[in-house]
């Protein structure tokens, strides 16, 4: 239950309701109502990224807006983007974040050792 996973991980109850909605929003998870009810994953723990639930939960993941790849806009102050060095440092931060979360999935955290506690909660 909902109420019983906020308890455990010390996080508002509303606010991880607001979570499994977008989520299941999005398609990763469905809910069902009743007694066995709650929230389950819609496709395989290894079919979803890191970077996906980021993406839903907090929208882009660049660093800078000029960078992004689902919401580009330039920056305010850009005197142009293929000479910012601040781009070019950047660039390599968000190609390196990227390719961590996006290979990495919720199956792979369940297989880490320590992770019981993660493992219970997405069973």
């Amino acid at each position: 239950m909902i109420s019983d996973i906020a308890a455990q991980q010390k996080i508002p109850k509303k606010f991880l309701e607001q979570i499994l909605l977008d989520l299941k929003h999005r398609g990763i998870v469905i809910s069902r109502r009743g007694k066995q009810g709650g929230y389950l994953l819609r496709k395989p723990a290894n079919e979803i990224t890191f970077g996906e639930i980021l993406r839903i939960i907090d929208g882009p993941i660049a660093p800078l807006p000029c960078l992004s790849i689902t919401a580009y806009r330039r920056c305010d102050d850009c005197d142009g983007e293929q000479t910012c060095e601040i781009r070019h440092v950047f660039a390599r931060v968000a190609d390196a974040t990227r390719k961590v979360l996006f290979s990495t999935t919720i199956a792979d955290a369940v297989a880490l050792p320590n992770n019981t506690e993660v493992a219970r909660l997405l069973a």
